[in-house]
């Protein structure tokens, strides 16, 4: 009786590798599979990089530093939303005719003031000419806006 169990004992281990060296087996090729995969991924990732570097240094040597420098905004130039609004309420308009002025919906206006966004370089430059202004000569370029 005890060669009985312990010959069971023995098949019940055998069979339990032998599904285990199954399952293990197809895990491990899906491992090595994804580490080849992975290891290609960063070989082009490496090969993306030299490629965005040479024609970096291409656009540079080409004169390209002048457009990127003109493209960025004036110096000194800052953006505050206190500002906006302040302007606003001197020039007695509402957010629709100042948007109108600079370029922009009301609702653009609104969320410059209440500081849930900031305006992009070119609409920037457009509440910087207008600074300057007076009431009289906001009315002229709306009327000449809305004609």
């Amino acid at each position: 009786m005890p060669n009985l169990a312990i010959a069971l004992k023995e098949e019940i281990r055998r069979l339990a590798r032998k599904e285990i060296k199954a399952m293990v087996g197809t895990t491990q090729k899906a491992v090595a599979q994804y580490r080849r995969d992975i290891a290609a991924l960063k070989r082009q990732l490496v090969q993306q990089e030299r490629k965005v570097e040479r024609l970096k240094k291409q656009f540079l040597s080409q004169g390209g530093e002048q457009a990127v420098l003109a493209e960025e905004s004036p110096s000194g130039v800052r953006f505050s939303a206190r500002s906006v609004k302040a302007q606003r309420r001197r020039l007695t308009l509402s957010a629709a005719s100042y948007g109108k002025l600079v370029g922009v919906s009301a609702l653009t206006i609104y969320n410059w003031e209440s500081s849930k966004s900031r305006p992009r370089k070119v609409q920037l430059s457009a509440v910087v000419a207008i600074r300057g202004i007076g009431k009289r000569e906001a009315e002229k370029r709306l009327k000449s806006l809305g004609k």
